[in-house]
C-alpha cells in the first residue's frame, strides 16, 4: 500500500513538473525577442565553432526560415486585424489601433505589436499604423544568419557564395541588433576582393570604411586627437599636417610622444591600403595610412598599460616593446594586427619618400626586436644597404 502511494507521488510530482515546464515554456516563448529562431541561430554559431559546418549551415538557414516564417505570421495577425472595418475607420493612428487591440483582446496583433516595440521604439512610427506594419514587414530578414551562412561559406571556400550572402547582409544592416557588424562585412567583403585579386574594389571598399574617421577626413572635431599638450579642438586637416611633419622630421619617438588617437575601427583598413599603396610604389599615400596604423595601434597598447599602472608615461619604442613582451595579452595583440610588419612598411614608406632618418630610426627598433622574426631581418637589411623595394601587386 505504502509503495503504491509513494509511486502515484512520483507519478504526480513528474505530472506538475511537465505542466509547470509547459507552462514556463508558453510564458517565454511570449516574452519579446525570446523566439525559436534566436536559439536555433546561437547552435549555429557553437556548431561553426566546433568545426562541424554541415550542420551548422542547416541552422542558419533554419533559423532565417523560423524567423521569416514568425514575422510573416505576426504581419498576418496585424493586417487581419486592420481589415476590420471598425479599424479602418480609425484611420493611420497606431494609438487609437493599440486601444482597440487591448480593449478586444485581439492576441495575435498585440503580440506583433510587443516583438515590433522590443525591436524599434515605438515613437520611431509617429503614431502611424502603414508605418509600424512596414517596420514589422522588414523585419522578416534576418542579416545576422546571412552573415554566418557567408562565413560558413567562406570557410568551405566557397568565395563566390560568401561574397553574395556578405553583400546580402551589408544590404540589410539597418536590421543588424549590433551596427558594429556592418563594418565587419565590409572587412569581410575587402578580403575577399583581396583574395580574387580585384584590388580596385578592395580599395574602394577599405576607403568607405574610412568615411567615419572624422580626423583622416579632415572635419572639425573634438577629442578626437589626444596629445601630452592636451591640444584639442584644432582644424584636424592642420593637425594631420602636423603629424606628418613630426614623424618625417622628428621621428617616431617624438611621434608617439605627443600622439594618441583611438580610432580601432579604421585601423585594419588603414593599415591593408598602407600596404596595397606602398606595393604600388604610391609611397606618400601609403606612408599616410601606415602612420595612422600605426599610431591606432600604439593607442591601444599604451591604453591597455596605462589601464593596469595608472603612472605609465610613454618615453621610447623600445621601452614599450619591453611592456609588449612582459604582457601576453598585448603581445598576442601584436601578433594578431601584424604590428611589427606595419612598423616595416611604415619605415619602408618614409623611405622610398625620402625621409632617411626617420625611416632607419623604426629600422633600428625592429632590428633588436627578436619578436619581429621576418621583419627584424629585413629590417637588418635595409639598415646595411637601404633601398625601395620593388613595386608588387600586394606584399
Amino acid at each position: 500500500m505504502r509503495k503504491n502511494s509513494f509511486a502515484k507521488l512520483n507519478i504526480l510530482i513528474v505530472l506538475l513538473f511537465v505542466m509547470c515546464s509547459g507552462l514556463v515554456s508558453a510564458q517565454s516563448s511570449g516574452i519579446p525577442g525570446q523566439r525559436d529562431w534566436w536559439y536555433t541561430f546561437e547552435r549555429g554559431k557553437l556548431l561553426f565553432r566546433q568545426g562541424d559546418f554541415g550542420n551548422a549551415l542547416m541552422a542558419f538557414e533554419d533559423a532565417r526560415r523560423q524567423r521569416r516564417t514568425a514575422y510573416e505570421r505576426m504581419e498576418r495577425d496585424l493586417i487581419d486585424l486592420l481589415s476590420i472595418p471598425e479599424v479602418r475607420r480609425m484611420g493611420d493612428s497606431l494609438d487609437w489601433v493599440e486601444r482597440f487591440i487591448q480593449e478586444r483582446h485581439y492576441i495575435g496583433a498585440s503580440d506583433a505589436l510587443q516583438e515590433l516595440y522590443y525591436r524599434i521604439p515605438k515613437e520611431n512610427f509617429k503614431n502611424s499604423v502603414s508605418a509600424a506594419l512596414a517596420a514589422l514587414s522588414a523585419l522578416k530578414d534576418y542579416p545576422e544568419a546571412e552573415m554566418w551562412i557567408g562565413e560558413t561559406y567562406l570557410i568551405e571556400g566557397e568565395l563566390n557564395l560568401a561574397l553574395s550572402q556578405f553583400q546580402k547582409a551589408l544590404v540589410l544592416r539597418s536590421l543588424l541588433e549590433n551596427p558594429g557588424l556592418a563594418t565587419s562585412l565590409l572587412y569581410k567583403i575587402a578580403g575577399i576582393r583581396r583574395i580574387r585579386q580585384e584590388y580596385n574594389e578592395m580599395e574602394r571598399i577599405l576607403l568607405s570604411i574610412l568615411n567615419t574617421d572624422r580626423l583622416w577626413n579632415g572635419d572639425d572635431t573634438k577629442d578626437m586627437l589626444q596629445s601630452s599638450t592636451n591640444s584639442q579642438g584644432h582644424q584636424e586637416s592642420f593637425v594631420k599636417q602636423a603629424m606628418t611633419r613630426t614623424l618625417e622630421n622628428n621621428g617616431i619617438n617624438r611621434f608617439l610622444t605627443l600622439y594618441r588617437y583611438g580610432h580601432t575601427e579604421g585601423a585594419d583598413a588603414h593599415r591593408l591600403l598602407g600596404y596595397y599603396y606602398y606595393s604600388s610604389a604610391r609611397h606618400t599615400r601609403a606612408q599616410e595610412h601606415l602612420m595612422f596604423a600605426f599610431l591606432i595601434q600604439n593607442t591601444v597598447i599604451i591604453d591597455e598599460i596605462i589601464r593596469r599602472r595608472y603612472d605609465f608615461a610613454f618615453t621610447s619604442m623600445i621601452d614599450l616593446a619591453a611592456e609588449i613582451n612582459r604582457n601576453p595579452v598585448l603581445a598576442d595583440y601584436a601578433e594578431k594586427n601584424e604590428y611589427y610588419k606595419t612598423a616595416y612598411y611604415l619605415a619602408a614608406s618614409l623611405y622610398g619618400n625620402g625621409k632617411t632618418a626617420s625611416a632607419q630610426g623604426i629600422w633600428n627598433f625592429l632590428a633588436i626586436q627578436n619578436r619581429a622574426g621576418e621583419w627584424q631581418s629585413r629590417s637588418i637589411n635595409q639598415l646595411m644597404s637601404p633601398y625601395v623595394e620593388r613595386a608588387i601587386e600586394m606584399p
